[in-house]
């Protein structure tokens, strides 16, 4: 099976994206593992720091690792969100593909002289596992927020970019282009969305020549996600839309079946929803319909 930086690769070169779904449950993973399938399309699953302390570091790479052996399919796994070295250490060596070392809310200078210096400690340990670095602010928290600020004042300038993949040898980056962490009220309601700066995306990718990557995804219009993919988007993080549908389909099936207490009759309905956003967001980032 190929590696996942040559998965991604692949992917930039066909013009699509990998799909990247956060997990912190095995209903979670479920859904999204099927709708990989189902599409027959590479995937990655991430755990956050918290989501990571909640289902168990080793155990997510365990289950992980058993799909891909037991159904000889592309599905990978990203340490999300790291924030710091002894964090990033235990997700590699627990068999973690990527990992996202976050120290993006220090100063420039700091961020990339710790992010290379932590790209040298984990491929010590796994030559093969891809760090990715992240500048600029998209805010934080995969959550439903009343309100956010604005992105266009923190977009990261090409020459950012650029000095920060030559100074780290980063595998993949992740800049400011307009995405935002979470969703705001209007978005769950379909009043709002998100929209991004794609002329930056193209100027950051053209600065780089490395993977890019766009945390946030989650309540970004279709339109916005393609042309980011066209303009040089490898990976695509979506988060709160799936906690939205994993919460909105659970708290229905329980008020449906009050009486019921067998989590696996209760707990495929949430499953269901989480699959049906997966499917939807893969067939635009790896099959562009």
């Amino acid at each position: 099976m190929k590696k996942f930086i040559e998965v991604v690769q692949e992917a930039g070169r066909n013009c699509v994206a990998i799909g990247h779904f956060n997990i912190a449950d095995l209903v979670l993973l479920k859904g999204v593992f099927q709708a990989a399938r189902e599409l027959n399309v590479p995937v990655l699953v991430g755990a956050s720091e918290g989501e990571r302390e909640f289902a168990g570091t080793r155990q997510l790479a365990a289950v992980v690792q058993s799909l891909r052996e037991e159904f000889d399919f592309p599905i990978f796994l990203n340490a999300d969100h790291t924030h710091s070295l002894a964090k990033a250490l235990e997700a590699v060596k627990a068999g973690f593909d990527s990992v996202v070392f976050d120290l993006s809310a220090l100063p420039f200078a700091e961020n990339a002289r710790s992010t290379r210096h932590a790209i040298e400690e984990l491929k010590s340990i796994n030559p093969a596992v891809v760090v990715e670095g992240e500048i600029g602010d998209i805010g934080s928290g995969s959550e439903i927020h009343a309100a956010s600020p604005s992105p266009d004042h923190a977009l990261t300038t090409p020459e950012e970019a650029h000095q920060f993949a030559v100074e780290t040898k980063v595998d993949t980056l992740a800049p400011a282009v307009g995405n935002l962490h979470g969703m705001r009220k209007s978005m769950v309601i379909g009043k709002e969305r998100k929209h991004l700066a794609i002329k930056r995306i193209r100027e950051i990718k053209s600065a780089t020549s490395v993977p890019i990557t766009l945390h946030g995804g989650s309540g970004t219009a279709d339109e916005d996600l393609k042309g980011a993919i066209h303009a040089g988007i490898n990976i695509v993080h979506i988060n709160t839309e799936l906690r939205l549908a994993w919460k909105q389909r659970l708290e229905a099936g329980l008020a449906r079946r009050q009486d019921e207490v067998v989590p696996y009759k209760i707990l495929p309905s949430a499953v269901a929803a989480v699959h049906d956003v997966v499917s939807a967001r893969l067939r635009l980032f790896a099959l562009q319909i």
